[in-house]
């Protein structure tokens, strides 16, 4: 899968709704963008699995992680005057909800334009606009009553709502923007290593598991590493960029500069000898790597590394600026540059290496 490859499956994946607990398009991308490269499997809760070609019994088993969900909404109750009171799923940057474009799913299947609407500024009372939150926010699909709302729009409650937002590529600049890169992007690396990795001889077995539900409470992935039971894994995450957030000295997790291992974050303390086995290669072949100390966030590894009897385990981090919004941006050489090192990190793994950890 060469670099035009990737971006097409990152735009493929970042246009799919995929709210937490609402993954489905997301996975069928997956299923069209995996095939090649194993034998697929999904569980009751629609986590995705890839049994990589060429996987032989009696290796230790690499788990490849990445969660379908996306930071969203979901329908609560419906106004008598035909707005929508919502619930968000996952964490939002809640000064920036109001006033976006949404994606409403009705009882069809259907996904119906709305706004994320607020009080306007000229019915407020003093202090109120500085006090905005989403439980004062709702969603208007432009129906004027709860009756038209249900009637000729066919909303209900408990169905999802997503960012209306495409995906845009501009080439000139290596730029990537578009909705859910947290964990689209993530998703779309996986795809990348096993390209990488196509008919070369391993001495593990890669096991690829999209998980589902991450930013709810990372619930996938406790599904996924109690069926996969691997040895080591690699996480891959959209993480939050800081080069336009931090000062010059801390920043970390940079555009352009490679994806991001962190040591630590809110819910793991990264393996370090694992961590440091994948920044030392990296360095090594010449691919471009950032590390990073987290003081929050967590990922799926947090539910993966206390699995079974514990499991090494490194967080590949595509850096994204304006992560849990509804536009972020990020690059395609990170992208591609994630997918080399975790296909170089396999293809230098072997029992004895993993015994080392």
């Amino acid at each position: 899968m060469n670099r035009s490859g990737l971006i097409a499956l990152a735009r493929d994946l970042s246009n799919a709704n995929g709210a937490s607990g609402f993954e489905d398009e997301v996975v069928s991308v997956l299923r069209r963008a995996a095939a090649p490269f194993g034998v697929l499997k999904e569980d009751k809760m629609r986590n995705l699995y890839c049994d990589r070609h060429g996987n032989e019994a009696g290796r230790p088993v690499v788990q490849l992680d990445a969660h379908t969900d996306e930071v969203s909404f979901i329908v609560q109750a419906i106004r008598p005057d035909g707005t929508l009171r919502f619930l968000p799923l996952g964490g939002w940057v809640k000064a920036g909800v109001a006033g976006h474009r949404v994606r409403v799913r009705n009882a069809l299947g259907e996904y119906v334009p709305g706004i994320v609407a607020t009080t306007p500024p000229h019915y407020m009372r003093p202090g109120q606009q500085d006090q905005l939150d989403l439980s004062a926010m709702s969603i208007d699909v432009g129906a004027c009553s709860r009756e038209e709302a249900e009637r000729d729009f066919h909303i209900r409650i408990g169905e999802p709502v997503v960012p209306d937002v495409d995906f845009r590529y501009d080439e000139a600049h290596d730029l990537m923007s578009g909705k859910a890169f947290d964990c689209r992007l993530g998703c779309a690396a996986i795809a990348g290593t096993l390209a990488v990795l196509e008919g070369k001889a391993l001495a593990v077995n890669p096991v690829a598991a999209w998980a589902c539900q991450e930013e709810v409470g990372t619930r996938g992935a406790a599904v996924t590493a109690n069926r996969v039971k691997p040895d080591v894994a690699i996480v891959f995450e959209g993480c939050p960029a800081d080069d336009t957030c931090a000062e010059p000295y801390m920043v970390q997790t940079a555009l352009k500069k490679g994806p991001m291992l962190r040591f630590i974050d809110a819910r793991m303390i990264t393996h370090p000898r694992f961590q440091r086995f994948a920044l030392d290669l990296g360095e090594r072949l010449g691919i471009p790597v950032q590390s990073g100390v987290r003081a929050g966030g967590s990922t799926n590894g947090a539910p993966i590394h206390l699995s079974g009897l514990g499991v090494p385990c490194i967080v590949v981090g595509v850096p994204v600026r304006y992560i849990h919004t509804q536009v972020g941006l990020a690059s395609a050489a990170d992208l591609e540059n994630a997918a080399r090192l975790a296909a170089a990190v396999i293809e230098h793994l072997n029992a004895d290496v993993i015994a080392g950890f």
